[in-house]
């Protein structure tokens, strides 16, 4: 039978052979595996290559931050141009839009929890325009009352791409207040659950490095601190956030990075609230430097 096979392969004519030799070629460039996703500039680890600035906000009030104002192209642009003002800090600098994903509400909504959701619609908009600009979509969670691993897994259809991260936004979870009249909290356990959720979607997907981000202010924010787990595939940064002038941020900064842990720092800057916005220059100043940086 070899015999015969051999025979009739040396009966093939040049054309056919080159026929055959392109089949033969295309089928093992089909059965080569893909190589793994990579982060939207290069690369499948975050830090410490890159850093972070990103525009934080929501297209429904110009209020909830710089990302909502104008078109997301727009908000995009003015996001490069203040970008490129940390090109002296020593690292790859990665745009980063945080879209508030799920925004506190001071009313029940339908469903109680004093929250709404954005739109399907409105995250692959805001997708999109990251994506033109090489840009991460970060998923902003204010709960309300509801809970932050339900709502992540919400949105875990977006949570499967290879450019779209995740923030926790305690100070919006308040069950049994209405959000913005008490100021929120989460703890360890659920910060742990998500970031369990998402090493899992991390390595079903092959994706590079999924940022947890998680929002604080005050010492009670994150509660049980200690025992936040840090796992690999999901970084995490834990944000300095809350306006005031430069000498009570620069001081809440340091607190909140002294002594060293594990986690990486956000550090975030308010265009309107705070007084005397710190420039790139000052921001780069603070030891640790920020791995995040952040503009509302």
């Amino acid at each position: 039978m070899i015999a015969g096979v051999s025979f009739v392969v040396t009966g093939i004519g040049s054309g056919s052979r080159n026929a055959l030799d392109a089949v033969v070629a295309e089928t093992k460039k089909k059965a080569k595996p893909k190589p793994p996703p990579e982060l939207p500039r290069g690369g499948r680890r975050l830090f410490p290559h890159n850093r972070i600035v990103a525009y934080y906000g929501a297209p429904q009030n110009v209020e909830l931050g710089a990302l909502g104002i104008g078109t997301p192209a727009q908000a995009g642009q003015k996001l490069l141009a203040q970008m490129r003002q940390y090109r002296r800090g020593g690292r790859t600098l990665l745009p980063a839009m945080e879209l508030i994903a799920v925004v506190a509400a001071g009313s029940a909504q339908q469903d109680a929890s004093y929250s709404y959701k954005q739109s399907y619609a409105t995250v692959r908009k805001f997708l999109t325009a990251a994506r033109r600009i090489k840009a991460l979509l970060i998923l902003d969670i204010q709960p309300g009352h509801a809970d932050f691993l339900s709502l992540t897994k919400h949105f875990g259809r977006f949570l499967r791409e290879p450019d779209v991260a995740l923030a926790l936004d305690p100070e919006w979870h308040t069950p049994g207040a209405v959000p913005g009249t008490v100021i929120g909290s989460t703890d360890a356990a659920t910060v742990n659950a998500v970031s369990r959720y998402l090493q899992r979607v991390v390595k079903k997907y092959r994706l590079p490095d999924k940022m947890l981000l998680v929002h604080q202010f005050t010492d009670s924010m994150i509660q049980n601190k200690q025992h936040m787990r840090h796992r690999p595939g999901v970084p995490l940064v834990l944000n300095v956030d809350g306006f005031a002038n430069q000498a009570v941020k620069i001081a809440k900064y340091n607190d909140f990075t002294h002594p060293p842990t594990r986690s990486r720092h956000g550090f975030k800057l308010f265009y309107n609230e705070d007084t005397d916005t710190m420039t790139p220059a000052q921001v780069l100043q603070l030891r640790p430097r920020p791995d995040v940086v952040i503009y509302e």
